[in-house]
């Protein structure tokens, strides 16, 4: 099994394959609106602006496992995004990232990319970057802001 075979739902509800990002180095972040790094959705955007026509995808999975940090829904989780950030990289639909109903895509990250403390995730805005292969090749902790990985994305691209 590789990444490009895991099926997931954008926040619009649409279900497609990783396929569509074969070929893209991916930034692969568990995001909530109500948490101490929400305000790294800023860098993200600015990654995302300066690096998606070279071959960089954002992909955003909004989870509230993490003290109900996010409790809205997918409209409400958009338009906090848009208004607040001027989010225009791949929001998906909620999902969970640990424990049995743990997302596959975040079943497959963990189990590529173990973190400090063992697979589970420990916080919001973990994140995953995956080379054009499909291949993890870093995991990152919340507190790591997006700006600090960036020399570790434009070596991929």
């Amino acid at each position: 099994m590789s990444i490009y075979d895991i099926e997931v739902e954008n926040i619009e509800q649409e279900r497609f394959t990783l396929q569509k990002y074969r070929g893209k180095v991916l930034l692969i972040v568990n995001v909530a609106s109500r948490c101490g790094f929400t305000p790294q959705y800023a860098e993200l955007e600015e990654l995302h602006e300066k690096y998606a026509s070279k071959g960089l995808s954002i992909l955003a999975f909004p989870c509230n496992q993490f003290s109900s940090q996010e409790p809205g829904g997918s409209e409400e989780i958009k338009s906090f995004c848009s208004l607040n950030y001027g989010v225009k990289f791949e929001l998906f639909g909620k999902i969970e990232v640990n424990g049995a109903d743990a997302h596959p895509l975040f079943a497959y990250l963990k189990k590529e990319a173990g973190g400090f403390f063992g697979d589970s995730i420990k916080w919001n805005f973990t994140k995953f970057l995956v080379n054009r292969e499909g291949e993890v090749v870093k995991r990152y902790a919340p507190m790591t802001k997006p700006s600090a990985i960036e020399s570790d994305i434009v070596e991929l691209l």
